[in-house]
């Protein structure tokens, strides 16, 4: 045995090197990359969206892009271009636009994705990006609709879920004002999908109690991931089932 500053150790173990985990690697680690990398991917695909023809402006609904990944009923149950009810998640109508709900999105998706976890968050926010697509179908399936709100909404419930989990009061920490701030401008101001917000809301909501209750409590995340996508799967066939319709609201919702 050979002595060394963290104890003895055979000659062999001696000669190897440990490798140690420091605090600036472990804040490293956790650091929210995932959200990091959706902010990028949404910026770069406005740049693309611009360069195709859109305004930094917004409200003209044009540019190739913009047409091709909107949500928009009648391409989806007509046309079955499916495809939209994922793109139009990354798509925004104008600088404005996009700059909120990146801003939303860096403010609370780190809190969520250190929490519960890169794989988690991830699925959270794609999971709430196709709940809010059927909820925005569900209300007006004949008005283009784009951007990463229903998914923003989705972290924001997924991480009430888990804040309630840890017996951390949604008003003291400022998350129940931030709800009602963004409620109230989603039905003050015309045109913001209020079914796409809702729906993302729900789907967070379901995803993060999901990833609390039958992930950490019952140690079961194979399980939790399992319901996240049959959560998925049900919003898919939902928003495709309600895309023909003429919506709750098929003129939009406003005070």
């Amino acid at each position: 045995m050979t002595p060394t500053p963290v104890g003895m150790r055979c000659p062999e173990c001696s000669r190897e090197r440990t490798k140690v985990r420091t605090a600036r690697s472990i804040q490293r680690s956790s650091e929210p990359v995932g959200t990091y990398t959706l902010i990028v991917v949404n910026v770069i695909a406005f740049i693309a969206e611009s360069s195709g023809g859109g305004t930094l402006t917004g409200g003209s609904g044009t540019g190739t892009i913009y047409e091709k990944g909107a949500l928009f009923g009648p391409s989806i149950s007509i046309q079955h271009q499916y495809w939209r009810l994922l793109t139009s998640g990354f798509l925004h109508d104008g600088f404005e636009h996009i700059f909120f709900n990146m801003l939303f999105l860096y403010f609370i998706g780190p809190s969520l994705e250190t929490t519960i976890g890169r794989l988690n968050f991830f699925v959270v926010y794609f999971v709430s990006l196709l709940a809010g697509s059927f909820g925005a179908l569900l209300f007006s399936p004949g008005i283009p609709t784009v951007g990463a709100s229903g998914a923003c909404f989705g972290v924001l419930g997924a991480l009430m879920v888990v804040m309630h989990d840890r017996r951390v009061s949604i008003w003291s920490s400022g998350l129940g004002i931030l709800l009602v701030i963004n409620v109230v401008f989603s039905v003050a101001i015309p045109g913001i999908s209020i079914g796409g917000h809702i729906g993302g809301f729900v789907g967070g909501l379901i995803t993060g109690w999901l990833f609390v209750q039958i992930g950490e409590h019952k140690r079961m995340p194979a399980a939790a991931l399992a319901g996240c996508v049959i959560v998925a799967a049900i919003s898919v066939v939902a928003a495709i089932a309600v895309a023909g319709g003429h919506g709750l609201v098929p003129n939009g919702l406003t005070l």
